[in-house]
């Protein structure tokens, strides 16, 4: 088995994510909250643990997140320790397949009649197929040199055998009709991906049928979201039935059967679906959803949740390897340097649950405590999920086809791939990037070697610069790939200059009157740590505890004058130094100091990244070429 990854060493700021959250939290985790296998191990003996509906879903993701993350760093440490995890979770699966929380008489139910005086209805499928997911990575990693984890993929396929034998063909006990259908119907993504691998056609019978019954009605209405016959009606996500985040676990179905089958309808809804949330709520952080689910509105000022930007990029790197098409690669790298970067503490040791557009940031161990269990104090959905945006630069960063190379991240690092013949080709990234555009790239392959180099240029670069060992290639845009094909010699240099002019996204709705305002990829911020002596906008004195309550309105910001905006690069001296620090102008003259998104509240200060700003000016419309709404 040969991986389609390349080989990445990441530095710069991403890096340094990266080697903080395996240090404090994916070597870690497990450790300090033991009951994330424990769970499982005492299932069926009372007293019966209080657990959340998806309590099963933590010890997946987790795995999922890890192997990703393992995937970028090669960090020796992180796999011997997933190698035990994953030897210990396998051992805690029962003889019947099931490897889940709840009692015998709740095994894949979706409901325990132990748990509340009516019972609980669970998330129990939606739980194995997160464990799925992780021992497939697993497998799939691990097979890269050691011919895969057959005790992994065994496991996987004794879930998926017990998954058909319960509700294959069976009308009687539909899946679709035990609740919870935006997650529970999750699993017609695993079992495809487990046919792909195994060609056991049970798996994919089983998948074909949940996407059936995605359109499943009962006299009280929708069952579920009806995503596939909605989605090629023209309905966009927050149109259909079922619009919460994890709806998209589900669609991520819809990829892999288009793998299997090459029907072109599910290519067709999953780009209609995709592009209804860049327009209608993929916000200006590059975060998805709004109080967890689609709602149509960008300017929502619902939560941000961290699951749902996750599983929307995860969406978003299926859709780049599906389609080509770079605009995609621009959205994954705007949730990355914003959402990503963002929800994550500099010391990798938490994450957020909500990463808002304007307000502060908790940790979710915090703004979520009631997911909090004895042995289990910090984990929750989102915790045991984040780091997957990190990791997730493994499915992007470079892609690999025939004798063509697609450059899609951008950033301080070292890339090595092969070709299909097996020449292996090295790129260096000499760069400041996100910092500024100016990135240099040396292009190394073991011997002379004729391939295709694509290069993302992002929409907003308007007038970028290449230059191939020093002379200038023409034919630049923006919003495509741009493409040099020839023989390569040890030593090409590449020297990309992309165009780093602010760039604008007026606001409309309840961000009416208010800006977003970019450099490149980064989406800038008022903190009010870097504004101290702007005294008439301060947040005032009263304390902050609740985080629902921390509103754009607490924190008043000056005006910032876009016409012309000048920003100018300026140092933090002190501790906890912001990513960048850009000094501007007020419409009254005075100096007002905006960071990168990422970096604001990080120290615990209040932040707004829709800015009050003069002069006026209207929002563009939507569209595929300008999908930020931006303009200069």
């Amino acid at each position: 088995m040969s991986s389609a990854y390349p080989k990445l060493q990441i530095g710069g700021p991403v890096g340094r994510y990266l080697d903080a959250v395996t240090e404090q939290w994916l070597l870690v985790a497990p450790l300090a909250n033991p009951a994330m296998l424990e769970m499982f191990a005492g299932r069926d003996s009372g007293p019966y643990r209080n657990l959340l509906p998806w309590s099963g879903e933590f010890a997946g993701k987790y795995l999922t997140a890890a192997v990703q993350v393992y995937r970028v760093t090669r960090d020796p440490r992180l796999l011997e320790f997933l190698k035990g995890f994953v030897a210990r979770l396998v051992r805690l699966q029962d003889s019947d397949g099931y490897l889940g929380p709840w009692p015998p008489d709740s095994r894949l139910t979706n409901f325990s009649p132990h748990h509340g005086p009516n019972g609980l209805l669970t998330w129990d499928t939606w739980g194995h197929y997160h464990l799925m997911i992780g021992l497939l990575l697993w497998h799939e990693e691990v097979g890269v040199t050691a011919g895969g984890d057959p005790a992994a993929l065994e496991c996987v396929c004794g879930i998926g055998d017990m998954i058909c034998r319960k509700y294959l063909g069976n009308p009687a006990a539909r899946l679709v009709d035990t609740g919870s259908t935006e997650m529970n119907l999750a699993p017609v993504h695993s079992l495809a991906k487990l046919y792909r691998l195994t060609g056991k056609s049970d798996y994919l019978d089983m998948a074909l049928q949940i996407v059936e019954e995605f359109g499943a009605q009962s006299p009280n209405g929708p069952l579920a979201g009806d995503y596939f016959r909605l989605a090629l009606a023209g309905k966009s996500l927050h149109e259909m039935p079922k619009p919460r985040w994890e709806s998209l676990h589900a669609i991520l179905g819809m990829v892999e059967i288009y793998k299997i089958t090459g029907e072109e309808r599910y290519r067709a809804a999953l780009e209609n679906i995709w592009w209804g949330i860049v327009a209608h709520d993929r916000h200006n952080n590059g975060g998805f959803s709004s109080g967890e689910q689609a709602t149509g509105n960008p300017y929502d000022p619902g939560a941000i949740e961290t699951c749902c930007t996750i599983a929307w990029m995860v969406f978003s790197a299926e859709m780049l390897r599906l389609t080509g098409d770079s605009l995609i690669a621009d959205e994954l790298e705007l949730s990355l340097f914003n959402s990503v970067l963002g929800m994550h503490a500099l010391s990798g040791r938490w994450a957020t649950y909500n990463t808002p557009m304007d307000g502060a940031r908790f940790a979710s161990a915090h703004a979520i405590v009631f997911q909090a269990r004895s042995g289990s104090p910090e984990l929750n959905c989102c915790s045991v999920n984040s780091s997957r945006g990190l990791g997730l630069i493994s499915e992007w960063a470079l892609l690999q086809e025939d004798d063509r190379l697609t450059l899609n991240y951008y950033g301080y690092c070292t890339l090595q791939a092969a070709l299909a013949g097996g020449q292996e080709i090295e790129i260096r990234q000499e760069t400041d990037y996100p910092r500024s555009g100016s990135i240099r790239l040396r292009v190394a392959p073991a011997a002379p070697l004729f391939f295709s180099l694509q290069l993302r240029i992002p929409y907003w670069s308007q007038n970028t610069r290449v230059n191939l060992n020093g002379e200038r290639l023409e034919s630049v845009q923006p919003g495509r790939y741009f493409e040099i094909r020839r023989e390569w010699q040890p030593g090409d240099q590449v020297e990309i200059e992309l165009d780093f002019s602010p760039h604008f996204w007026p606001g409309e709705r309840e961000c009416q009157g208010l800006v977003s305002i970019y450099l490149g990829p980064l989406l800038l911020a008022y903190d009010q740590r870097y504004n101290q002596h702007l005294r008439n906008y301060q947040a005032g004195t009263a304390v902050l505890e609740d985080p629902s309550k921390v509103t754009r309105d607490r924190l008043p910001a000056p005006t910032v004058q876009t016409g012309p905006l000048e920003l100018e690069q300026v140092t933090w001296d002190d501790w906890h130094p912001p990513l960048l620090l850009l000094r501007a102008q007020t419409d009254q003259g005075e100096p007002v100091y905006l960071c990168d998104f990422a970096s604001a509240g990080a120290t615990g200060s209040l932040y707004r990244s829709w800015l009050p700003y003069a002069p006026a000016r209207d929002c563009p419309a939507f569209s595929r070429e300008n999908p930020l709404r931006s303009l200069r």
